[in-house]
């Protein structure tokens, strides 16, 4: 049977191999003349010592890096094969997306990504779209109200027109997407003056941090607000804004809304609420009781969706006949959108997205990188790999259920206290106790024997916003390199936790990161001595000694 994806050698790999062993002569013949011209005392001698360690360090490190540069490969789905052999009998989806505060974070941004979401070229009926508040702003609740209901009339404009992308802040902002033809024109007007005044709505009430009360009038779920409650001491909140086994949830064009559900787990003061991974463990157990689905996309509130086609190719990895079961997870890469041509910061991930996780790839499958990736429900949940077992597809809730029971039902296993004396953050879900909880839960799913994939489509799958500033910049990644070497420090190293589970060249990978905070010393000696050095007159490099010739010309004036 044919393959649902094919794996390709990226090109170039016998030259870098060629570069690669000329890079290590080079590095050998450094270490050994440091070791073997050690002056004999003063101050030069320490200097001397202090190169030739960090010398030793880059050596070391870029040994690390050679596991993921020395053989990437690249993945090409088949989403036409997908289409022929399954049809209608694709499995349902989960989508989280994840908020905090809708000052930092601005509902209209964030509703444009839940829309882009909502509006995948897939099956509306077997899509859930859940957001997760941990703000429990009552702002944000009203945001995805008036999302709910500009979504009748966007998701049948993108499927008509097969438009792409399907962020209406991206779309509308772009004047070449405006059509030409009379007809198409009066449409996009309509839809565009729509969502223009959404927004204006959504904005005029984030200005003015108060919902008039009119509008209060129009849904029950205002009314968890009644009891008061701040950012990070509030009750548990889920409601069902769209219910898609509902047979009166209908776009304007009569087609099945997809569910669109608000959850915003308990807080209190004296319980540690985990940050993301809380929020998504209990997305995990919300989820569960409303549509349980067996795939489960996660992605940041502001990584909008910029390839309507990219659940079918993640489900062309899960689905192969092949290879599909040992397939845990699929990521997707970190793109963005306001990268200048410059890119100062080096925030475009290039290097990370081109090559590291391709190399990766090689040995058993990228990070997992808390955005832009679909696992499969039961992994999260702890399950181990087992080449027998075999997936339901099918699985998942879908006779029609009352929704008032089973937001109360939902409510509960949002609740600060339900995770005590359980394995949730441990054994279940995403784990806790880390900065980088992606990155660990990642590596404990790679050590109870499953792979995961990196696919890199021509066209970006989610593309974001990066940090602007140098604040921004230094701030995120100060948490990354902390976190990742928390990991390195902690029972998870890769070089132990992953020791007889893990390839060693995907714990060299996992390492690559967990030793990004250590490498900062011996670069910042390497930049700091030899300029000391160079002002007081102490060699520490060879001296450089130029050979001169002289060469007589004749000339010949006959």
């Amino acid at each position: 049977m044919a393959r649902l994806f094919a794996t390709e050698k990226a090109g170039g790999s016998a030259l870098y191999k060629l570069h690669a062993v000329t890079v290590f002569a080079g590095i050998c013949l450094v270490l050994c003349y440091r070791a073997t011209h050690v002056p004999a005392a003063g101050a030069g001698r320490a200097a001397w010592l202090g190169m030739l360690a960090a010398e030793l360090w880059f050596g070391f490190y870029w040994v690390i890096t050679q596991s993921v540069r020395w053989c990437p490969i690249r993945r090409r789905t088949f989403k036409d094969r997908l289409a022929a052999r399954y049809g209608d009998r694709l499995p349902c989806v989960d989508i989280f997306v994840c908020t905090a505060d809708p000052q930092s974070e601005p509902p209209s941004l964030v509703m444009a990504t839940v829309l882009s979401l909502m509006a995948y070229n897939y099956p509306p009926e077997k899509l859930n779209v859940y957001l997760s508040d941990d703000g429990g702003s009552i702002l944000t609740f009203y945001a995805l109200w008036e999302t709910s209901a500009f979504a009748k009339h966007w998701l049948p404009f993108c499927r008509r027109y097969n438009i792409e992308p399907r962020s209406p802040a991206v779309y509308f902002a772009d004047s070449d997407n405006k059509p030409n033809d009379p007809r198409t024109l009066e449409e996009w007007s309509v839809v565009k003056d729509l969502y223009e005044g959404m927004t204006e709505r959504i904005d005029s009430v984030v200005r003015s941090g108060k919902v008039p009360e009119e509008m209060k009038v129009n849904h029950k779920g205002f009314s968890e607000w009644n009891t008061g409650g701040t950012s990070k001491d509030h009750h548990p909140i889920v409601q069902i804004l769209i219910d898609g086994k509902d047979k009166g949830a209908l776009d304007s064009g009569g087609n099945v809304l997809p569910t669109l559900v608000y959850m915003a787990r308990e807080k209190r003061p004296q319980y540690h609420h985990n940050f993301k991974a809380g929020a998504m463990n209990a997305l995990i157990r919300v989820s569960s009781v409303i549509s349980k689905s067996p795939i489960i996309m996660n992605v940041d509130c502001d990584m909008y969706s910029n390839n309507s086609d990219s659940i079918r190719e993640a489900l062309c990895f899960f689905l192969d006949e092949e290879m599909g079961h040992k397939i845990a997870f699929v990521q997707y890469p970190q793109n963005y959108s306001n990268m200048t041509k410059n890119n100062i910061y080096g925030n475009s991930f290039s290097v990370i997205n081109q090559v590291e996780f391709a190399g990766l790839d090689t040995w058993g499958g990228p990070l997992y990188i808390g955005t832009g990736c679909f696992h499969r429900r039961e992994i999260l949940c702890g399950r181990s790999f087992n080449k027998d077992y075999k997936e339901d597809w099918d699985q998942g809730i879908k006779t029609q259920h009352r929704i008032d029971q089973t937001e109360e039902k939902a409510k509960s296993l949002a609740t600060c206290t339900y995770e005590h004396n359980t394995q949730w953050g441990n054994e279940i879900g995403l784990k806790y106790g880390c900065p980088v909880e992606d990155v660990i839960t990642g590596l404990t799913i790679h050590c109870r024997g499953w792979e995961s994939v990196y696919n890199n489509p021509p066209r970006a799958a989610f593309i974001g916003v990066a940090p602007t500033t140098i604040s921004q910049t230094i701030l995120q990644h100060k948490r990354w390199s902390e976190g990742n070497f928390s990991i390195f420090l902690s029972k998870y190293c890769p070089f132990f936790f992953g020791h007889g589970k893990i390839r060693l060249p995907h714990q060299m990978g996992y390492c690559l990161y967990g030793l990004w905070a250590p490498n900062s010393l011996p670069t910042l000696y390497y930049v700091l001595i030899p300029s000391l050095g160079l002002l007081k007159g102490t060699p520490l490099f060879p001296e450089v000694c130029y050979m001169t010739s002289h060469i007589s010309v004749s000339y010949d004036l006959h």
